[in-house]
């Protein structure tokens, strides 16, 4: 059985949040049932199946926003919260 897509809101909203050196703040939710993003008061929610152990949950991540911009994951650097929930990356449109 394949694996259901994750829920996505539309590239454009995700970039809208995107700063003007190409930062973007997440908060992170390891471990859930499903994949998704979702964009809650202005600010940039991701649920991953992964566990946060080893980088796999960031990875994850990467992942799931590389799909949402429609550029490739080796695009987005993780600049700081390796170990945290709210994380920031670095994208290069």
């Amino acid at each position: 059985m394949a694996k259901p897509r994750p829920e996505m809101p539309p590239s454009e909203a995700v970039r809208a949040l995107i700063d003007g050196e190409g930062r973007l703040a997440v908060r992170v939710t390891p471990g859930a049932r499903t994949e998704a993003l979702e964009i809650a008061e202005g600010n940039l929610l991701a649920k991953v199946r992964a566990k946060p152990e080893d980088g796999k949950a960031n990875d994850a991540v990467r992942r799931l926003l590389a799909a949402a911009l429609g550029v490739a994951p080796s695009r987005i650097e993780l600049l700081r919260g390796a170990t945290s929930r709210e994380k920031q990356f670095r994208i290069e449109l």
